[in-house]
């Protein structure tokens, strides 16, 4: 069972990592026509589908910073906190 959540905070860690780059990316202008970058554009949109839009706010980047991070935070906490809680 131990495996399982060691899985599951991995997936978890993922895609935090890949929502995180992506905010970064966006913040400092990544040019979406690289092929890498539209991976992790289309990556991070799937992931964070639920949440974008959640909160409107007139600047843009305050608005990605919104739309991405919730959800890496959620799926940060879920992931590593579920599965921390499970072990003991």
């Amino acid at each position: 069972m131990r495996g399982l959540f060691v899985a599951v905070r991995t997936i978890a860690n993922i895609a935090v990592a890949i929502l995180v780059v992506w905010i970064l990316m966006r913040l400092l202008g990544a040019n979406t026509g690289n092929s890498l970058v539209h991976w992790f554009e289309q990556a991070a949109d799937w992931l964070a589908a639920w949440s974008k839009g959640i909160f409107k706010v007139s600047t843009t980047s305050v608005q990605v910073v919104l739309d991405y991070g919730l959800a890496a935070l959620a799926y940060g906490l879920i992931g590593n906190l579920g599965a921390r809680r499970e072990w003991t």
